[in-house]
């Protein structure tokens, strides 16, 4: 069985047109985010990471210790005034942006039985991850399309499938699959692509008062086809491959990266 580590990934196909690119990563302080901002560092790139946790987002740029090349500045996507402060503050320091990853949202994907859910905690759902997808693409576009740059939106597999009371998750997961490819035919040359995770461990990529090590069963694993559970470097990867014009002539697509499971027959 495969043991993940934090190990920086292989270098990147075309890595050579990083320097000087700027991505931003929203809920790029912890998980899947700091995994993906991380990678466009190791690629090369420069990374501005927006999130509510200011404290994780001092500790990622204190154990990256690049600040020539990392930023971190406070973001709420719910918040239409806290993305334009996002998105100035971050043309301020680097003056461009080239990528933006639209990570950030409540990851709890459950909620009370539809009939008993209130109507203030749907729409903060749909608001926060959704609308925040919006509100970060209607504010960072004019600058992307400068740059002929990229969006990618961090999905779910749950637009796709679902365990019982998940309905308000699925359906933000599922509207930004739609929003991407309306999006790639509006915004293009700019390309907005989706990544949909499976299973991604993060236990140990959270801040260092939250961080712990995995305890996943080797079943847990096994029911994977690829043999393991997912981990951040596995999304960022992909992410940095469709920020790069190696994925030039690619716009409008979702790319599941779940180890296999959703291919698997479930008879249980």
């Amino acid at each position: 069985m495969v043991d993940p580590t934090h190990a920086a990934p292989l270098p990147v196909a075309g890595a050579s047109e990083w320097p000087g690119k700027v991505v931003l990563v929203t809920g790029g302080a912890q998980g899947v985010g700091k995994g993906i901002a991380q990678a466009v560092l190791a690629a090369g790139g420069r990374v501005v990471i927006g999130d509510l946790d200011a404290e994780a987002g001092a500790a990622c740029l204190k154990e990256w210790n690049v600040r020539d090349r990392a930023a971190f500045l406070a973001l709420d996507v719910s918040k239409e005034a806290s993305v334009k402060r996002f998105v100035a503050g971050a043309l301020r320091r680097f003056g461009r942006i080239d990528g933006l990853v639209n990570n950030a949202g409540i990851a709890d994907p459950h909620n009370k039985p539809i009939e008993a859910m209130d109507w203030a905690d749907w729409k903060h759902r749909i608001e926060t991850n959704l609308g925040g997808v919006f509100l970060c693409c209607k504010h960072a576009l004019p600058a992307l399309t400068k740059a002929n740059g990229a969006i990618v939106n961090i999905a779910s597999t749950r637009a796709h499938q679902s365990e019982p009371h998940s309905e308000a998750y699925a359906a933000s997961k599922g509207g930004m699959l739609a929003f991407t490819h309306a999006l790639a035919i509006s915004a293009g040359p700019v390309r907005v692509n989706a990544i949909n995770p499976g299973w991604i461990v993060v236990d140990d990529w959270k801040k260092p008062s939250l961080r712990k090590k995995p305890k996943l069963s080797a079943t847990d694993h096994a029911q994977h086809p690829v043999g393991r559970a997912g981990v951040p470097p596995d999304i960022g990867a992909l992410a940095v491959f469709l920020l790069s014009s190696q994925a030039g002539f690619i716009t409008g697509e979702n790319f599941t990266v779940d180890g296999g499971i959703s291919r698997k027959m479930q008879y249980v």
